[in-house]
């Protein structure tokens, strides 16, 4: 029995510290390219719009990166100003997001897999626009009354690595919600 309690013991005790060797290796999020497509949805245009972002990761404190972002989206209005014109006129708005995301990845307080990250984000951009109308409109140009210059998002997510190298993320947020690769250039 005393034999039995010895070995149960140093096996125990050996995989107490082999745990804490690999909890003691830090795991770098930083240096990361992500490169993702969704679905966007903004509140002054009551409609989901497909969206095109493109962030790069810098690793800060452990567990937290920020990521400088550029995005895209694009809408098209084919019945504005009825009142004027019985046809309507036609107005496309192009919009280029270009921000930073602040992410804390949770892997740690998770005991998550290797092959997996998880995390909370936030993002604050400012909203650079473009609106072009049919040639032959001469009103105002100021569709949206309220819309905003600048964009506060929540984020929740998820990676998945293939590989040191490649992983597929899904980034829930309440403003543009993408699925896409990312690309680490330091594991």
């Amino acid at each position: 029995m005393t034999k039995n309690l010895l070995i149960i013991s140093l096996l125990l005790i050996t995989n107490m510290i082999a745990n804490a060797k690999q909890k003691a290796v830090k795991e770098y999020f930083g240096n990361t390219l992500n490169i993702g497509a969704g679905v966007g949805y903004y509140g002054y245009i009551n409609t989901p719009l497909p969206v095109f972002i493109v962030n790069y990761e810098i690793d800060v404190v452990r567990n937290f990166t920020l990521a400088p972002f550029i995005g895209l989206y694009s809408f098209r209005n084919n019945s504005y100003g009825f009142n004027t014109n019985p046809k309507g006129y036609t107005y496309r708005e192009t919009v280029m997001p270009i921000g930073i995301k602040g992410t804390y990845y949770f892997d740690e307080l998770l005991h998550a897999n290797a092959k997996w990250d998880f995390y909370a984000a936030a993002s604050s951009a400012f909203l650079v626009r473009r609106i072009s109308w049919d040639a032959d409109y001469y009103g105002s140009h100021d569709v949206y009354k309220n819309r905003p210059d600048l964009s506060m998002d929540a984020h929740l997510g998820a990676e998945y690595h293939f590989s040191k190298e490649a992983g597929l993320f899904l980034d829930v947020s309440t403003g543009v919600s993408t699925i896409g690769l990312a690309i680490h250039f330091n594991k």
